[in-house]
């Protein structure tokens, strides 16, 4: 049997040591990308504005297997300022690892996760820093207002957000993505959760540690298209509700219990209509909605059993996570 252990994350010691001059940054950015050449260089300019009076720091770039100048921009960005990290994965393994990677590679004493898209603005990490430096180990950052988004976008993501909450043990803070701060601690212990279907807002809610809210208004993408549409949304919402709460199953338990009983109980319809009535012929409309119903019921339990199941089927390949093409960790 395979090893679980094989594959586990790099050493966050021996991350630090591939520094240039041994030493470590206070900050670590990690910023997952995946085809945001048009958008990466001001980003850039408006995080560095936004760090250079915090302390030291790194922003590393994971490139997610973009297929456009994504990589040849971040080199570029890499050229002009020292500070810059290169975590070029081999292909699309999906910003969920991509996020993991970065964080795997993050040596600072506080990592903050960030889009490149702008929509969540880097002017909001000096209130996030300040909560850390408060003694807070999580400091999430919480949307007030979604801009550029669609009113069926935001209905969906508060209606998910309220069933996560209700769902299962974790409870997902309302309308919080990605972005955000942690400490040392809290990254290490992600560290440990080396699940091949990760849902990243939930691992982040799992770890618990003393954690605080700061609020933002979130701006309109500044450039390209986002990568999420309905179905990866729609995937990713199983992943969370999967990953973190057996709901599903237990419906499909109380559902089949239900149908048993109105079984037994048309069962003893039929029974006491044919000892007074005699034996009459069902109609042929009521047989098909019986057989198509529970046909349904049987298909859809079949189906939720089949997705906890294919995750069992994944996780016991212990594959890695990722595989890294090129690393190239910052200067300074």
């Amino acid at each position: 049997m395979n090893d679980p252990g094989a594959f586990r994350r790099p050493d966050a010691a021996a991350l630090t040591r591939m520094r240039s001059d041994g030493s470590h940054p206070e900050f670590s950015v990690v910023i997952p990308a995946f085809n945001e050449a048009s958008g990466l260089a001001d980003f850039h300019t408006r995080l560095r504005a936004v760090m250079d009076p915090l302390g030291s720091w790194e922003a590393i770039y994971v490139d997610d297997g973009s297929t456009d100048a994504t990589r040849a921009v971040i080199d570029a960005i890499r050229g002009t300022d020292g500070r810059a990290a290169v975590l070029a994965l081999s292909r699309n393994f999906g910003k969920e690892i991509a996020t993991t990677a970065g964080l795997d590679h993050a040596s600072g004493d506080a990592v903050i996760v960030i889009d490149a898209d702008l929509q969540d603005p880097p002017e909001v990490i000096p209130e996030l820093v300040a909560a850390w430096r408060q003694g807070f180990d999580m400091v999430n950052a919480q949307r007030r207002v979604r801009e550029g988004e669609t009113p069926l976008k935001r209905l969906t993501a508060k209606l998910f957000y309220r069933l996560m909450r209700h769902a299962g043990p974790v409870k997902l803070p309302t309308d919080t993505g990605d972005f955000r701060l942690m400490s040392r601690r809290v990254v290490d212990a992600i560290g440990q959760l080396r699940e091949r279907h990760r849902f990243m807002k939930g691992l982040f809610a799992w770890v618990g540690f003393p954690t605080t809210t700061v609020f933002f208004d979130r701006a309109p993408r500044h450039a390209g298209e986002t990568k999420w549409n309905y179905w990866r949304l729609w995937n990713l919402a199983l992943e969370g509700i999967t990953s973190f709460t057996v709901v599903p199953l237990k419906l499909a338990t109380y559902l089949g219990l239900i149908v048993a009983l109105i079984s037994v109980l048309y069962a003893a319809e039929v029974i006491v209509k044919t000892l007074i009535l005699g034996n009459t012929v069902a109609g042929y409309p009521s047989l098909m909605t019986v057989v198509l119903f529970l046909g349904g019921v049987q298909l859809v339990t079949l189906g939720v059993i089949g997705e906890y199941l294919g995750r069992i089927f994944n996780e016991t390949k212990y594959r890695p996570l990722y595989l890294v093409e090129r690393y190239e960790p910052s200067r300074e």
